[in-house]
């Protein structure tokens, strides 16, 4: 399957399996602010923390395809699950086929990278889907770059629906932010140094802070993979100049437009038009 397409500048793609990338684009666009964007969240088949490899890779794949197809050069993952279970396959398997000259990034590589020079006790924690968990590509990324560091993670299966369901601030939430932390830190008492490994949760930062130690550090990942973004175009002035630049972000999702648009409010503290969008056409 090659795309074929005329190489004409376009947008920087982010794809997220539904709200949660909106913390990261929301970051890229402060860094950013000159390019243009499309965010798509695929939101009819969300969540893809609890499927398989093999769905998550073949979701994320049509994803990746379309916003290459809506004129995307280059395609920012910004979804722990997917950058987890689906990246390297595309990026190894796929992107030869599609277009060589196109590229697709994911968020736990730069968060990884940073986290090697933030830890001084060499034991890190992640927080993270029931997928990003299950897959150890965290620990298999930072055994990688950093083979002197521990690292162990808490799956958080409650977090992302009471973000969606707009119970980040409630009494609720109190009871599953501290039960997992709690989990987490019975694992490895040396951890000092924690990762948000879910693109939601950095709107249950203030019962975070709440309940974990102060002495632990605690690594959102919007701004790294912003940062991240930044030096890469920089190092890569031939993908550079295929990034439209008028300041503009369209947004696409698989479900409902109102009902996205409501919901992205919440992420993003002001009203969106939204498009709907197939990936199984």
């Amino acid at each position: 399957m090659s795309l074929a397409l005329p190489a004409h500048p376009g947008p920087i793609g982010v794809f997220d399996s539904g709200y949660g990338g909106l913390t990261i684009l929301s970051e890229i666009r402060k860094l950013l602010p000159e390019y243009d964007y499309i965010y798509l969240g695929d939101n009819a088949r969300t969540p893809y923390g609890t499927r398989s490899f093999d769905i998550v890779y073949e979701f994320t794949l049509q994803a990746v395809h379309r916003l290459f197809e809506l004129g995307c050069h280059l395609v920012i993952l910004a979804c722990n699950t997917a950058s987890a279970k689906a990246l390297r396959s595309i990026q190894m398997r796929d992107l030869p086929m599609l277009d060589p000259g196109r590229r697709v990034l994911g968020v736990i590589r730069p968060t990884v990278e940073y986290i090697g020079h933030l830890t001084q006790s060499r034991h890190i924690g992640v927080l993270g889907t029931v997928g990003t968990i299950k897959s150890e590509s965290y620990v298999l990324e930072v055994r990688k770059l950093f083979p002197d560091i521990q690292v162990v993670g808490q799956a958080c299966p409650m977090w992302v629906p009471l973000v969606e369901y707009n119970e980040a601030h409630s009494e609720g939430a109190d009871y599953f932010v501290r039960k997992y932390i709690d989990a987490l830190l019975k694992q490895d008492s040396r951890i000092d140094t924690v990762i948000l490994g879910c693109t939601h949760y950095p709107l249950l930062l203030p019962k975070i802070k709440k309940y974990m130690p102060a002495d632990i550090t605690i690594v959102s990942q919007g701004e790294l993979v912003a940062e991240s973004l930044r030096d890469y175009l920089l190092r890569h002035p031939e993908m550079d100049v295929f990034c439209t630049r008028t300041a503009h972000c369209t947004y696409y999702t698989t479900e409902s437009e109102e009902k996205f648009a409501e919901s992205a409010s919440i992420f993003l503290n002001k009203s969106i038009e939204v498009h709907h969008l197939d990936l199984n056409e």
